[in-house]
């Protein structure tokens, strides 16, 4: 049975097998038979041939890495604990959103505090889009009860809604950038996801507190590590049901 993960993140990589061969001192026959017979790789070119193709080898190799040795190195992809997201340091968010290189992942119900401490985000983000990376932003729906129930369990009804609408006339201003997607969701959420390349920040919920007073990870992917690869999955997940904004509810 063919590895179709290894294939396609090597093609997806504008590479060949037998480049791959030759950034990692192999014989080219090798990388084949790791594609189209499924054969797993020592764990010096494993490590390797992940780094080049910047997957983890948990994805592209699922049975190589014991449950055991991937919890140890999910252990290892926590940067930082912070008590608070009002703790994280702002020169942090700063450094990940101008070194990001390949994508800006965020997930939320309003984030509006991202464009409140940095008042050149918009223009960066779009900058950031025109020189090639993919930027999807997931927002909560306003108009969902989740939204309101999410409110209320903080002590302020109405606020989350209001903060949407008012992160939304920011990120208006991104419409028509090509490489840039608002969009709307109504998932609960567990959990807010910043995702900048290989680093992430996860703002966790907890009930009866606003995001600012509850905890963040900072992590940074390790290959073969799952603590960064499980919330990267749920933010994919959250992309996959979430919905365009109405261009009328935009008008209004």
């Amino acid at each position: 049975m063919p590895n179709d993960r290894l294939r396609d993140a090597i093609l997806r990589n504008g590479m060949t097998p037998a480049l791959i061969a030759e950034k990692i001192g192999v014989d080219p026959k090798t990388v084949e038979r790791w594609i189209t017979q499924d054969r797993t790789p020592y764990p010096r070119h494993r490590h390797a041939i992940a780094a080049v193709v910047r997957e983890s080898e948990s994805y592209l190799w699922p049975g190589a890495v014991t449950p055991e040795k991937a919890s140890r190195l999910g252990q290892n992809e926590v940067v930082q604990l912070y008590s608070r997201r009002s703790s994280v340091p702002y020169e942090l968010w700063r450094r990940m959103i101008d070194m990001a290189q390949e994508r800006i992942d965020i997930l939320a119900y309003a984030g509006l505090f991202l464009v409140e401490q940095d008042p050149r985000l918009i223009d960066t983000l779009r900058q950031k889009a025109l020189d090639g990376v993919s930027i999807r932003i997931l927002l909560g729906d306003p108009d969902r009860p989740a939204i309101e129930r999410k409110s209320v369990e903080e002590g302020a009804p109405g606020v989350m809604a209001a903060k949407i609408r008012q992160v939304r006339q920011y990120y208006d201003r991104l419409e028509g950038t090509q490489g840039v997607e608002v969009r709307y969701h109504d998932t609960t959420l567990y959990n807010s996801i910043y995702r900048f390349d290989d680093e992430m920040l996860v703002n966790m919920h907890v009930l009866g507190f606003p995001a600012p007073h509850a905890p963040v990870m900072h992590l940074r992917r390790l290959s073969g590590g799952d603590l960064f690869s499980t919330y990267a999955d749920s933010f994919d997940r959250a992309v996959m049901v979430s919905y365009p904004i109405g261009r009328e509810e935009v008008a209004a």
